[in-house]
């Protein structure tokens, strides 16, 4: 689809948000046609994790947005979905590759919205392919696991915070789950979540540098719980980590199930954002050094630069590799 004025920021470039919302949409439609794809029970496929997601090229408005998806792995339970983002300047019929992304879906009854249904296999052309993936599939099970269990944290509002501070541009968004954020199971749609929380990372980030800036990169997205119709949702960012040309932002997404619902609050979703700050001319410039004041915050910037510095080595590995 075409890209319009609200899909994108003030200086014309489109969110990383309205991209991630686009690539869960059509992970949805894939993995769900495929978990229906045999007789049985029928289902409606359900996000539960994105990989790492990298901002290859921006996207501006004006230009149309293909997405391609594949499935790629299949367990019993879930489905490996891997998705493509080209950009078409129509004017010019320039291409370019904007974004890849790998996603983890998991089949829901309609009947039973917490019953989890069995994935139709897939022909692998190779049994390397499968082997592959299987990988792939434990290892984003154990990652999934270590970050559930390290989701205690809570974003407090802090009185009269100094620039650059973590407190100075940490950001929370409060929103009401209505029937129009929703799957046909009542529950949120998993791109729906990533816009918002891909709204507030980017306030964060334009708070601390006041310029305009762009998503770089998303962490893996953990969806750790479902959300249901008549939730309010409250998303919250906080700058961790910046180096000299970008900054690492920690969202999360809490759950209030009030309506009809006795449950307290509970901890949905979470990830790293990465924004970089741009120029007028869509040039990169330096960002302002993150001011640490608490032992948790040297705590998550050493983190965030240990996660950084790694990402870092595994390009410069990348392009060596292509480069050979």
């Amino acid at each position: 689809r075409i890209m319009r004025p609200d899909d994108a920021n003030i200086a014309g470039n489109v969110h990383g948000g309205t991209i991630l919302k686009m690539i869960e949409e059509a992970g949805a439609i894939i993995s769900t046609r495929h978990c229906n794809s045999q007789a049985g029970e029928p289902s409606v496929a359900a996000l539960a994790r994105v990989e790492r997601t990298d901002f290859l090229s921006p996207m501006c408005i004006g230009e149309v947005a293909n997405v391609s998806a594949e499935i790629t792995y299949t367990s019993r339970h879930s489905v490996e979905v891997q998705v493509n983002v080209m950009s078409e300047n129509i004017l010019t019929g320039a291409k370019k590759l904007t974004n890849k992304a790998t996603l983890w879906y998991v089949p829901l009854s309609l009947k039973n919205v917490n019953k989890v249904l069995e994935v139709p296999p897939i022909q692998y052309m190779r049994k390397e392919q499968e082997d592959e993936g299987k990988k792939r599939y434990e290892e984003q099970k154990l990652d999934r696991l270590e970050t559930k269990q390290r989701n205690g944290d809570v974003i407090f509002p802090v009185i009269n915070p100094e620039p650059h501070t973590v407190g100075y541009s940490q950001s929370s968004l409060i929103h009401l789950v209505g029937p129009s954020d929703c799957t046909l199971l009542g529950f949120v749609h998993g791109g729906v979540t990533m816009k918002l929380m891909d709204e507030v990372a980017g306030i964060v980030a334009a708070r601390h540098c006041k310029t305009n800036i762009v998503t770089a990169s998303v962490d893996a997205i953990n969806f750790h719980e479902k959300i249901k119709k008549g939730c309010v949702i409250t998303i919250s960012g906080r700058m961790t980590f910046t180096s000299n040309k970008s900054m690492e932002i920690e969202v999360f997404v809490d759950a209030d199930p009030f309506v009809d619902e006795p449950r307290e609050r509970y901890r949905a979703v979470s990830a790293f954002f990465t924004y970089v700050s741009l120029s007028k001319e869509g040039k990169p410039l330096p960002v302002p050094q993150l001011l640490t004041e608490t032992e948790d915050e040297k705590r998550r910037f050493e983190e965030g630069k240990g996660r950084y510095l790694q990402t870092k080595a595994k390009r410069q590995a990348q392009m060596q590799q292509a480069a050979q």
